[in-house]
């Protein structure tokens, strides 16, 4: 169980508050689809999607993460229900019907978030009251991407969400019978002649400074913790816990980070940070950092990790 002690304290009273798990499955789900993206950074696109009559399943939900990933969210209100396997049995049937989740993508978010869905990223979330340590060790065997995340309710209104565990792949759609075969089969004529270079296009292209940089910031930011992920996807690298916090970007000579700060909160120097609220950009968040040096880099490190304590 969690060993998370969550205490209310008025003057000097100091009382805990029992965690406990949702009365129904149901009430769980129904909280988190939604306010999807503000607990997990995914855009909410179906609730109890069936999965046709062959298959004959039906997925808790579905969503596109902040990265343009596809997500399959199972939720069980206890530890004893086996939710990683029944969550790897939709994942399969997920990446065998891509054409149809286009479709979906294409109805609820627009053409232009269909055409850009990442699925080399696409992921499980499996949420539960608690895990056993063979779920934990399973994960790590298992090549998907796969998280699974605690809940607790606390009081009437107070929800926690822990990263217990996690594994990642570079492609999700190679762990298919088919490798990239099938995986050119199913990405559609405007992903595959994009004019955008890939991340191992632009890093080919940087300078020996940039790459050095960019090796430097990717482990100052996993090293800030445990919990951090690294996904580098086609256009740049994300960092997140639960949802991103900084992402790379390389171009030739220089390192550009997004970060998750407001950027008002942030004093702006004019070639090393600005305000891209309004700027079309790859990556998340709305501070734009410019790295060209290891001395920006320096420069950098607090907001680095401040971006990383607030997410």
């Amino acid at each position: 169980m969690s060993d998370i002690q969550l205490f209310r304290f008025t003057g000097d009273q100091v009382a805990e508050l029992p965690g406990h798990a949702a009365k129904l499955e149901r009430d769980l789900q129904l909280l988190i689809e939604a306010h999807m993206p503000t607990f997990l950074g995914v855009q909410f696109l179906a609730s109890e999607y069936r999965t046709g009559k062959t298959h004959r399943g039906r997925i808790d939900s579905l969503g596109l993460d902040e990265n343009g990933c596809p997500v399959i969210i199972e939720y069980k209100r206890s530890s004893n229900e086996n939710v990683i396997n029944q969550g790897l049995f939709y994942l399969d049937w997920l990446l065998d019907h891509q054409a149809e989740f286009r479709w979906l993508v294409m109805e609820k978010l627009g053409k232009e978030a269909a055409e850009q869905i990442e699925w080399r990223g696409t992921r499980l979330l499996c949420i539960a009251a608690d895990f056993t340590r063979y779920d934990e060790y399973a994960v790590q065997q298992i090549p998907r991407n796969i998280e699974l995340l605690r809940y607790r309710i606390f009081g009437e209104n107070l929800l926690l969400l822990e990263l217990v565990n996690t594994n990642s792949v570079p492609d999700a759609t190679l762990m298919k019978t088919g490798g990239s075969a099938e995986k050119k089969k199913n990405v559609p004529p405007s992903q595959q002649k994009s004019k955008d270079k890939s991340l191992e296009e632009q890093l080919a292209q940087a300078s020996e400074e940039v790459r050095v940089l960019y090796e430097q910031v990717g482990a100052y930011l996993l090293g800030l913790g445990e919990d951090v992920q690294e996904k580098q996807l086609k256009l740049y690298t994300a960092f997140r816990r639960l949802k991103n916090f900084a992402c790379l970007i390389v171009q030739a000579n220089r390192l550009l980070v997004t970060l998750k700060l407001e950027p008002s909160s942030v004093p702006l120097e004019e070639g090393f940070s600005r305000d891209i609220t309004a700027v079309g950009h790859w990556g998340t968040g709305d501070l734009e950092l410019t790295l060209r040096t290891s001395a920006d880099f320096e420069r950098a490190k607090p907001y680095l990790a401040r971006s990383y304590s607030e997410s």
